[in-house]
């Protein structure tokens, strides 16, 4: 008798949790935090099985009247089918980027690990000591798709190359895990073990990147741009749903064209008179309008501690378990952005945004407002928070295991919005900011599919029209019209370069979220209920697009 699809959603997280014990770190899923997955081919073929068994036993579950099941099903079954997707072209041979690989996974875990007690520092000296064995049969998967010719372009090759070299050296994060082991209280012994155990983490990272650098870099080719088949493959990855790629780019520039008159428009509160790029120069330079690391972080969870206070109970119930959010500083040397980890299975780990920032003594304000509220709440820290206190009628697998950028990050773009709408970004100064990371999204799916379908700039654009898309050109234009650092600037490139259909998710998803809000109001009318509907948002959670508009349209 098959068991019910709750039943068997719950086995299919202790599956993966079992098969990949990062992903379970990073889901809050405990029990696997001292082990590593397996990298090699053999660890990628023994989860390609996995996943066609885990699909085959739940379409084999017997359709029922009960509507949550039948959601239940419908989730798990296109999640396992779109992650399926990614064998066909051989992307677990390809798993090298500056971004979102084994690479970043096997030092930045640990930024993710309990390290209050004795036994916390246990699991971490555990994972730490056997990661000379992951970095193992990282290289030799890598090794194997080199072999095939599925080598990754040079730009993210000698980028991993530089990550690996942070990691091999004397400012690595191995080297801290002592010292924070040391300051909590425990020390002793396993401190020592640790300072032990991060070194030889230098030298499995050293050997990583001599790999790189002598044997898989000469393989890697020239060409950054992957192609309109393998591009839309992975589109669907990430957005769960099927787009028309040159429609899409000429909607891109629509809104670039857009979001720059109003910025034009809000650089003349600013500073009257003066161009966009003086406002931008302002906003980047003055110490008036920035803050130093600890004044910063602190700034940061009071601005979303504040607004959750404002918004519960008049625009979202938050639940209880989610009423506390924290703010960390990730350690140097990994790719420079923010990002955001969800609490975990049991609540014992709040939900936490991290900003990596490098070497920053002191950081800009006018474009971390919005970037609170997208992370933090009501962004990711509402959505995926919502999604995990939800009630029994979402599955175990939908809550923990299931996350498309589309939805994900489209709704956290659509708070940004109505954080707008609402008053939160009280200073023309931060509405810059988010115009500028508005600017940034819509930069982003003009750059990212005009450079994989090498497409050249519309000639019609003020923006080099007729171009072909470049490396510099795509950095040119993240500072000069999304206001981004220069350091930012390349980072995103190599991003983009390296993580093909990801970078245009956020603008994707917010425009169907949009489209979704706008049915429902037409539907619904006087009756419309933006409380209402953002609940009925939040609890479908990071689902593919095309189940969401399925499941918003029963609203």
């Amino acid at each position: 008798m098959s068991p019910d699809i709750f039943t068997l959603c719950s086995d299919l997280v202790d599956e993966s949790a079992d098969a990949s014990p990062v992903r379970a770190t990073y889901a809050g899923i405990t029990g696997r935090d001292h082990r590593w997955d397996d990298f090699s081919l053999e660890g990628g073929e023994a989860k390609r099985s996995l996943l066609m068994d885990q699909l085959d036993r739940v379409r084999a579950v017997p359709d029922t009247d009960d509507a949550w099941a039948g959601f239940a099903k419908t989730v798990a079954a296109s999640a396992l089918e779109d992650e399926l997707a990614g064998y066909a072209t051989d992307e677990h041979l390809r798993e090298l980027n500056s971004v979102a690989c084994p690479l970043q996974d096997m030092y930045e875990v640990f930024d993710h690990m309990a390290k209050q007690t004795a036994d916390d520092w246990k699991t971490i000296l555990a994972r730490l000591t056997a990661l000379p064995a992951a970095a193992a049969g990282y290289r030799s998967g890598l090794e194997e798709g080199r072999r095939r010719e599925l080598a990754v372009a040079r730009r993210q090759v000698n980028e991993a190359i530089r990550q690996a070299r942070t990691h091999a050296g004397e400012r690595s994060s191995f080297l801290l895990l002592a010292k924070q082991c040391a300051e909590s209280g425990v020390g002793g012994d396993i401190a020592e073990r640790l300072g032990d155990a991060g070194r030889e983490a230098l030298g499995a990272f050293s050997e990583i990147a001599e790999y790189l650098q002598n044997e898989y870099l000469p393989a890697a080719g020239e060409a950054d741009a992957v192609g309109e088949e393998r591009y839309l493959n992975l589109v669907r990855r990430h957005l769960g749903s099927v787009i028309d790629p040159a429609e899409v780019y000429s909607w891109g520039w629509s809104e670039v064209e857009r979001i720059r008159r109003r910025m034009g428009e809000v650089a003349e509160e600013i500073l009257p008179g003066s161009s966009l790029r003086e406002v931008i120069t302002l906003l980047h330079s003055d110490p008036q309008r920035s803050a130093p690391l600890p004044e910063f972080r602190q700034l940061m969870l009071e601005r979303q501690e504040a607004a959750m206070r404002a918004l519960d109970g008049v625009h979202f119930d938050v639940p209880d378990a989610i009423r506390s959010i924290d703010v960390a500083l990730a350690p140097p040397g990994g790719p420079l952005g923010v990002y955001y980890v969800p609490p975990s299975e049991d609540f014992s780990r709040q939900g936490c945004v991290w900003w990596a920032l490098g070497d920053r003594e002191t950081v800009p304000l006018f474009d971390q407002m919005s970037t609170a509220y997208h992370e933090g709440f009501p962004g990711h820290h509402l959505q995926l928070g919502f999604q995990m206190c939800s009630p029994a009628r979402l599955s175990r697998f939908h809550k923990l295991l299931v996350w498309y950028p589309g939805s994900g990050e489209g709704w956290a773009l659509y708070a940004e919005d109505l954080m707008e709408q609402l008053g939160f970004l009280e200073r023309p100064d931060y509405v810059m900011g988010k115009l500028a990371s508005e600017m940034l999204r819509a930069a982003r799916v003009v750059i990212d599919i005009g450079s994989h379908l090498a497409l050249d700039i519309p000639e019609g654009q003020s923006f080099h029209p007729g171009e072909p898309w470049a490396f510099d050109i795509g950095v040119e234009m993240l500072i000069d019209y999304a206001a981004q650092d220069p350091g930012v600037a390349v980072a995103e490139m190599n991003r983009y370069l390296g993580w093909p259909g990801q970078a245009i998710s956020y603008k994707v998803g917010q425009r169907v979220i949009a489209d979704i809000r706008a049915d429902a109001q037409h539907r619904h009318g006087r009756a419309f209920s933006q409380k209402a509907f953002h609940a009925r948002l939040l609890e479908a959670g990071a689902i593919g697009l095309d189940v969401l508009r399925n499941y918003v349209s029963g609203f």
